[in-house]
C-alpha cells in the first residue's frame, strides 16, 4: 500500500496545484501519465525473472529503495520535461506489485491463494485511494501553515512518501521471510523432504493415474521399505482438455531463454495477461484521470481540486474489499468448477466492466449537466466490477506456468501497465466529449474479454 503514496501522489495535486505551478497544458498532463506507466511496465517485466532467481523479498526491498530516491527529488521539478523524468523513475514503485503477488503465491495453498493474492493486491491498490486523501489533506495543511502553493506540494512529497518507503524497505529486508522453507535458495527442500503433492501421469483414454515416483530406484537404502510402494488413483478421463495444473508441486526455477520462449508462446499465458490489460490498465487510467475529469465537469466556487480528489479517491479505496472479494469468489468457484470456473468468472467481471464503462460514457455525453450523484453511483458499481476482476485474475495466475511464477506474474503485471498506457492514450487524445474516452475503453474491455474466452485452462 505504501508504494502508492509516491506512485499515485501526483494525480490528486496535478489538476490544480502542480498544473498552475509548472504551467502545464492538458496534453502535457496526459503525457506525464503515460510516461509514469512506461517505467512501471518495464520494471514489472524485468522483476519477474529476478524473483525466480533471487526471491520476492529482495526484489521488493530493492524496488522500494530505488523508488524512494526520485520521490525525494520530486520537489526539484520546475518544467514539464522535469516532470516527465521524475514521474518515469517514480514509476519504478509500481513494479512492487509483482514481488507482492509472487510472495503470497508461494506461501498459500491453491484453494485459498486467490483470496490471499487479492487481499494483498487489493490493499496495495487501495493505497491509490488513500494517497488522494493523504496528499490533499497534507497539501491543504501546509497551505494553512503559511506555505505558498508552489512550495506546499513539493514539501508534501518529502514529508510522507520518502520516509515511509525507506522504513518499509528496511523492514522487509530485516523481518521478511523468503519462502515457507526459509531462504529462497532452500525452496526446493520442501519437495526434497516429501511434502510435494503427487504428480499426474497421462494414461490411455480410460482414465488417468496419480502416482508418487518410486525414489527407491535411486536410493539402495530405501529398497525393501515403504518407498517401494506406489499409490495409484484412477481418475475420470478429461472430457475436452488434457492439461493438468502442476501447482501442487511446482517450484520457481531460474528463467532460461528456452523456458521464456515456451511461456510466451503458450496461449494460457495470455489469458490472464490480456484480461489484466483490460482491467488493471483501466484502473490505472481512471486513477490518473478521474480527478481531472470531475474537475472539468463540475468546477465551481464550491467544487475544486480538494473535492474532486476526495471523490476520485473512492475508486481506489474500494479495492479494500472489492479486489479481495473477487479473489474469494475465485476460490469458491474453484472448489466446485476448478480452474475453468475462475476463467469464466474473470470474463464475466471483465465484460461487466466494459458494459458499465460504456454506460457511464454514454450518460456523460447525453447530459449537458450530468448529475454528480448518478456519476458517483456508476463509478462505484464500475469500480467493484473492475477491481473484482483484478482479484479473480491473480487467483488464476498461479495455475498458469507455476514453475515460473515470478516471470508469469511479471508478464501479467506488465500487461496491466501496458493497458494503462493504452487507456491513458485514449483519455489523452479523446478529452472531449468527456464520456467518449469511457465508452471507447468499455468497448476495448468487452472485445478482448470475449476473444480470450476460447483459451483453454487446466481443470484443476
Amino acid at each position: 500500500m505504501l508504494h502508492s503514496l509516491s506512485w499515485f501522489a501526483f494525480a490528486p495535486l496535478i489538476p490544480d496545484a502542480i498544473k498552475q505551478d509548472l504551467k502545464l497544458t492538458p496534453a502535457q498532463i496526459g503525457n506525464s501519465n503515460v510516461v509514469a506507466l512506461c517505467a512501471t511496465l518495464l520494471v514489472r517485466v524485468l522483476a519477474g525473472p529476478l524473483i525466480d532467481q533471487y526471491g520476492p523479498r529482495k526484489v521488493m526491498a530493492g524496488l522500494l529503495f530505488l523508488g524512494a530516491i526520485p520521490s525525494g527529488l520530486a520537489g526539484t521539478v520546475y518544467t514539464a520535461n522535469g516532470l516527465y523524468v521524475i514521474r518515469f523513475f517514480i514509476g519504478i514503485l509500481g513494479g512492487t506489485f509483482v514481488p507482492c503477488q509472487a510472495w503470497t503465491t508461494v506461501f498459500f495453498d491453491k484453494n485459498v491463494v486467490g483470496t490471499a493474492n487479492a487481499l494483498a493486491g487489493g490493499w496495495g491498490n487501495a493505497g491509490g485511494g488513500v494517497t488522494f486523501a493523504v496528499m490533499i489533506a497534507l497539501y491543504n495543511g501546509l497551505l494553512s501553515s503559511g506555505l505558498a502553493s508552489k512550495v506546499a506540494w513539493r514539501v508534501a512529497f518529502a514529508i510522507v512518501p520518502v520516509p515511509l518507503l525507506l522504513l518499509v524497505a528496511t523492514s522487509v529486508m530485516v523481518f521478511g521471510t523468503d519462502h515457507p522453507a526459509g531462504k529462497w535458495s532452500d525452496r526446493h527442500m520442501a519437495i526434497a523432504h516429501g511434502n510435494d503433492s503427487p504428480k499426474l501421469e497421462q494414461v490411455p483414454e480410460d482414465g488417468r493415474t496419480l502416482a508418487r515416483p518410486d525414489e527407491s530406484k535411486d536410493d539402495p537404502e530405501k529398497k525393501g521399505g515403504l518407498a517401494d510402494v506406489q499409490v495409484h488413483v484412477t481418475l475420470p478421463p478429461l472430457e475436452d482438455s488434457n492439461m493438468v495444473s502442476e501447482l501442487d508441486y511446482a517450484v520457481n526455477e531460474p528463467l532460461t531463454l528456452e523456458l521464456a520462449l515456451k511461456i510466451i508462446s503458450t496461449p494460457l499465458t495470455w489469458l490472464p495477461a490480456l484480461a489484466y490489460f483490460t482491467t488493471f490498465g483501466y484502473e490505472l487510467a481512471i486513477d490518473a484521470n478521474l480527478a481531472n475529469v470531475l474537475l472539468s465537469l463540475y468546477q465551481s466556487k464550491t467544487f475544486g481540486q480538494t473535492k474532486a480528489g476526495y471523490i476520485a479517491s473512492i475508486f481506489g479505496l474500494l479495492n479494500i474489499f472489492a479486489r479481495p472479494l473477487g479473489g474469494h469468489f475465485g476460490d469458491l468457484v474453484y472448489r466446485k468448477w476448478g480452474v475453468p470456473g475462475k476463467k469464466y468468472l474473470l470474463i464475466f467481471f471483465g465484460v461487466s466492466q466494459g458494459l458499465l464503462s460504456i454506460g457511464l460514457g454514454m450518460y456523460l455525453d447525453s447530459h449537458h449537466h450530468p448529475s454528480l450523484a448518478v456519476v458517483i453511483v456508476l463509478l462505484v458499481i464500475l469500480a467493484i466490477a473492475n477491481e473484482a476482476a483484478n482479484g479473480v485474475n491473480f487467483s488464476l495466475v498461479p495455475h498458469c506456468n507455476p514453475c515460473s511464477n515470478g516471470f508469469m506474474s511479471g508478464i501479467v503485471g506488465g500487461m496491466g501497465n501496458f493497458g494503462g498506457i493504452v487507456y491513458a492514450m485514449v483519455f489523452r487524445f479523446q478529452p472531449v466529449p468527456v464520456g467518449k474516452a469511457f465508452w471507447i475503453s468499455g468497448i476495448i474491455a468487452m472485445a478482448i474479454n470475449l476473444l480470450i474466452s476460447v483459451i483453454r485452462v487446466p481443470l484443476v
